[in-house]
């Protein structure tokens, strides 16, 4: 029987990607989120106002064991604070990674990561907005309605430097977007207007966090 670390790898590489090239995040989610999540350390969370979250994040260049074990803390942090994605710049990394573990709008779960992620432009006629509430570990406790297209295809890399290709639907594109957003240093908020950010930060002022959180200053 192969070790989970084998089994891990096995269903992260070329093998668990569909006939069009799409990564297929849906199957094996419990084991691949598990191998990561027990390999890695639960970091806290970075929030808004913290200077790795407001600039662009550098490219990853090294695809070595110190990404792989990134992703595997990403994945302990992500479970720590309850969340459906998590960008490398929330727990302080500057690095264009992202990971996630995010049910779609039909319930049907997605465990995956992206490196050097970019979101691809949507035809006009794919543009469907959908403007449900969004909300974010790096602004904790606050929520608002965001309009974003329902429809998300990310194109990026795995921690091989392999090519890997994501997409999803409504609550699972909202996540895809909100993540790869992150990376080239833009949190939701920064796409509110300005009175609806206020309320969102009045929000977080207010309330207080489930999880360990990096204070700043």
């Amino acid at each position: 029987m192969a070790s989970q670390q084998e089994t891990d790898q096995q269903v992260n590489e070329g093998a668990a990607v569909d006939g069009e090239g799409f990564f297929v995040d849906t199957e094996e989610c419990e084991a691949r989120e598990l191998a990561h999540r027990e390999r890695g350390t639960s970091r806290p969370i970075t929030v808004v106002g913290n200077p790795v979250l407001h600039k662009e994040c550098a490219d990853v260049t090294e695809f070595d064991d110190k990404l792989a074990s990134l992703i595997d803390d990403m994945f302990a942090s992500q479970r720590t604070a309850e969340g459906v994605g998590l960008a490398a710049n929330q727990i302080g990394v500057d690095l264009k990674v992202f990971v996630y573990d995010c049910p779609d709008d039909e319930g049907t779960r997605h465990v995956g990561y992206v490196v050097n992620p970019v979101l691809e432009e949507l035809p006009p006629e794919q543009r469907v907005l959908d403007d449900s509430n969004e909300g974010c570990l790096s602004v904790p406790t606050a929520y608002a309605p965001l309009a974003r297209p329902d429809h998300a295809v990310v194109s990026g890399q795995d921690m091989h430097g392999n090519p890997i290709k994501v997409r999803g639907s409504g609550y699972f594109a909202r996540c895809l977007q909100h993540e790869t957003d992150h990376v080239y240093g833009y949190l939701y908020i920064d796409r509110l207007s300005k009175r609806d950010r206020k309320d969102a930060l009045r929000q977080m002022a207010e309330g207080t966090p489930r999880y360990p959180v990096v204070a700043n200053g």
